[in-house]
């Protein structure tokens, strides 16, 4: 069984910064790429970033140059470092891989980021 388990979120002063951590388990870790998306209210799930195995990154435009994603395969984590953050960064953020079909609220709690003006 598939477990993912999102941590580190909470609130924040813009240009302040958050660090994320997502544990999963109950698959090959190493062989999928994993990513962080968020949802606001009323909004789609979006993509933030992506790691593969061999550590190669994707960021958004939005969070490019801003957050920094890594990964420990020992330990199946990925982390995410949020710096200069932005009141539109606000958003439930949940750890998933761009393999699955679900993304979004479905194989964590997500963990709430907050940022205020």
């Amino acid at each position: 069984e598939v477990t993912v388990m999102e941590s580190g979120g909470g609130s924040a002063q813009a240009g302040g910064s958050l660090r994320l951590s997502c544990t999963a388990s109950g698959f090959t870790f190493d062989n999928y790429d994993m990513g962080w998306y968020r949802q606001a209210p009323g909004h789609e799930c979006d993509l933030v970033s992506t790691i593969s195995s061999d550590s190669t990154t994707y960021y958004s435009d939005s969070v490019k140059g801003r957050f920094t994603i890594s990964l420990d395969n020992a330990k199946s984590t990925v982390t995410r470092q949020m710096n200069s953050l932005k009141p539109e960064d606000t958003a439930v953020y949940y750890c998933a891989s761009p393999s699955w079909v679900q993304r979004c609220a479905y194989w964590g709690r997500g963990t709430q980021v907050t940022v205020s003006p």
